[in-house]
């Protein structure tokens, strides 16, 4: 068993910057692929960034060259720097852990969550 905690989100205006943790708990966080989703209201779970047990990286077209995923194994901990935010980036982010190779792109593939973190971009 896994568990999530996000932090990290808040207001900030367009052009702003964000830096979302994600801390798990478990003996086992440095075999997980971990993925970081969000949700605005009235739209569906979409993905944003993962990063696999060895570090590599997989990000949305829409944030790719703003965002950043990375892990620090020894901290238990996956991070989502956030930069030159829009507003079209406001929603709740969570993080996903799921163990093995594959790093998915699907929500439903990834088998524990966080509870998330509201993140609200001005313009």
């Amino acid at each position: 068993q896994v568990q999530l905690v996000e932090s990290g989100g808040g207001l900030v205006q367009a052009g702003g910057s964000l830096r979302l943790s994600c801390a798990a708990s478990g003996r086992t966080f440095s075999s997980y692929a971990m993925g970081w989703f969000r949700q605005a209201p009235g739209k569906e779970r979409e993905f944003v960034a993962a990063i696999s047990w060895s570090g590599s990286t997989y990000y949305a077209d829409s944030v790719k060259g703003r965002f950043t995923i990375s892990r620090d194994n020894a901290k238990n901990t996956v991070y989502l720097q956030m930069n030159s935010l829009k507003p079209e980036d406001t929603a709740i982010y969570s993080c996903a852990a799921r163990g093995g190779v594959i790093v998915p792109q699907l929500p439903y593939l990834y088998d524990y969550w966080g509870q998330g973190t509201q993140v609200t971009v001005s313009s």
